[in-house]
């Protein structure tokens, strides 16, 4: 059964945190793994994110991963200071995990029914990189954000 999204393989449980550099450290040590490099989000003349239907040219945040299975990513979030879904959580919640993505073929298929389903789109942009996008959803029947992610074909 592919769920409501298309599919119901966890692709990344995101997690958001004050100080990145100090948690990849520990998770690193945790995990057993390499500490990965920290990235930036991105220029958002790439990004164009998106933040309650808005264009949000400041949210900005700095991001780590570690593979930690077949498929699957842990990914750690330190936002700035500016409105955005992860600042929200911040403040709101404290650090913690902030969502689980699911890796889909078609965000357009999947947003709609996730939509139909009651869930409602907070967030989104493109990947720095330009390969690919991200669209977060609120989902408080679930009591976490749902993520999609997309990567695009080259």
């Amino acid at each position: 059964m592919a769920g409501v999204v298309g599919t119901h393989l966890v692709a990344q449980i995101g997690f958001i945190v004050k100080d990145v550099e100090e948690t990849k450290k520990k998770w690193a040590e945790f995990l057993g793994l390499d500490v990965p490099p920290t990235q930036p989000i991105g220029d958002y003349a790439v990004t164009c994110t998106e933040f309650q239907g808005e264009p949000a040219p400041e949210a900005y945040c700095w991001i780590a991963f570690f593979d930690v299975g077949p498929g699957l990513q842990l990914e750690l979030i330190q936002p700035n200071d500016k409105p955005s879904t992860w600042r929200n959580f911040l403040v709101e919640n404290g650090e913690g995990i902030h969502h689980v993505a699911f890796q889909v073929k078609d965000s357009k298929a999947s947003l709609a029914n996730a939509k139909a389903a009651g869930l409602k789109l907070v967030q989104r942009g493109v990947y720095g990189d330009g390969s690919g996008e991200y669209n977060y959803l609120e989902a408080p029947e679930l009591k976490c954000i749902v993520e999609l992610l997309e990567s695009y074909k080259k």
